[in-house]
């Protein structure tokens, strides 16, 4: 795991997150490390999301594509 350290952060930012971490009973680092985590996972699942449509989309306007697989198969077959 890794270690970071934060320089000129202000004091009512630090005093903030203190004071949420004291009101659910955890330290400072622990609510700081839940924020980051939170903040990243939230990204990922926002991505899957719009990956997702995208999928939904192209299925509506196209349908199921075929496997590539083979056609790429049966044109390397041809040239030979």
């Amino acid at each position: 795991m890794a270690d970071v350290k934060i320089r000129k952060l202000p004091d009512w930012v630090l005093t903030h997150f203190q004071s949420l971490a004291r009101q659910a009973g955890h330290s400072t680092e622990e609510e700081l490390r839940d924020l980051l985590t939170e903040t990243v996972l939230r990204a990922q699942w926002e991505f899957a999301d719009e990956a997702d449509r995208i999928r939904q989309e192209l299925f509506e306007k196209h349908g199921v594509f075929s496997e590539s697989a083979e056609i790429i198969r049966e044109g390397c077959d041809q040239r030979r």
